[in-house]
């Protein structure tokens, strides 16, 4: 299989790199030579890379956590929207906005502010509007759905970040490692590898070797997928917080019932016990007054 998904790497020119002035001397271990005054990468470096970052997604997914495609390059932008509305995962291909795994409160504050600007379009108020206010509320609309329609499910911070060209994601990539997400980055001959956690040195300039090696990561994700709904069983379609409602309630029942069952049995010749004071009250009187009897008739 490796050897015939590195035809196919080649036949996609992913071992193509940048001139040679231009390359970052952090990758010379995924150099495999000289070509002229272009670098060839290493298609044996491309393929111990991709295969990691399979592994650290199928982990990531099978957790029951989200990833997030981002490419925002030219290249980048229809193969980033492909590859994430096949495996059902959140992308960014138009503009990272700062902020936005650090701020991610404000993102969902302003996904908000875009469904209530559509449900006034769909009821007629933003048509009501006067021309200038409607405009400008359709420009707002646009905006916002612009750069935020790729990550308007993602309820909660991703799991791991793929990134195509990391010198061209660079504050992607210092929020994930602010926030201690893990990123997987397709790097070319002038990117520094120690920016991502996984890097897979390849051409992020071709579209068929990014086409290539996102399908690759793809599979990755579905896999991951598939194995967090066997684990999880009936569980796996609740997440975030009702999950863990629904975890938390079980386990007070399960402490409840085992602390019924520890409760001593009741012994047979014990009698029964009356629980209200007022019937203890009348029992003892009446004890009482047994007691007295004798004693006044033998006087």
């Amino acid at each position: 299989m490796n050897k015939q998904l590195a035809r196919e790497l080649i036949s996609a020119g992913v071992h193509f790199g940048h001139a040679v002035s231009r390359w970052n001397p952090k990758m010379e271990p995924y150099i495999f030579g000289k070509r002229g005054m272009i670098h060839i990468i290493n298609v044996k470096e491309t393929l111990k890379g991709l295969l990691i970052a399979k592994k650290l997604l199928i982990d990531v997914v099978s957790s029951g956590k989200d990833a997030v495609f981002v490419g925002t390059k030219r290249q980048a932008k229809k193969p980033i929207l492909e590859a994430a509305g096949k495996c059902g995962m959140h992308y960014v291909c138009e503009r990272w906005l700062g902020g936005m795994l650090t701020n991610f409160r404000t993102v969902r504050s302003r996904l908000q502010r875009l469904e209530e600007l559509e449900e006034m379009e769909s009821s007629g108020q933003l048509a009501a509007q006067s021309k200038k206010q409607g405009s400008r509320l359709r420009r707002q609309m646009r905006k916002i759905k612009t750069n935020l329609e790729g990550v308007r499910k993602m309820g909660r911070l991703p799991g791991v970040v793929v990134v195509v060209d990391v010198r061209n994601e660079t504050i992607a990539l210092r929020e994930a490692r602010k926030l201690g997400i893990a990123t997987i980055g397709i790097i070319d001959t002038d990117s520094d590898p120690d920016m991502v956690d996984v890097a897979i040195p390849a051409n992020d300039d071709s579209i068929k070797a990014i086409e290539l090696l996102l399908t690759e990561l793809v599979d990755a994700v579905a896999a991951g997928k598939t194995m967090f709904k066997q684990a999880a069983g009936p569980a796996a379609s609740v997440r975030g917080r009702s999950r863990r409602r629904a975890l938390a309630s079980a386990g007070a029942d399960k402490k409840e019932q085992e602390a019924k069952n520890e409760q001593p049995a009741r012994s047979v010749d014990e009698p029964e016990k009356i629980e209200t004071g007022a019937a203890v009250q009348v029992q003892t009187k009446e004890t009482k007054a047994t007691d007295e009897e004798p004693k006044n008739g033998s006087a």
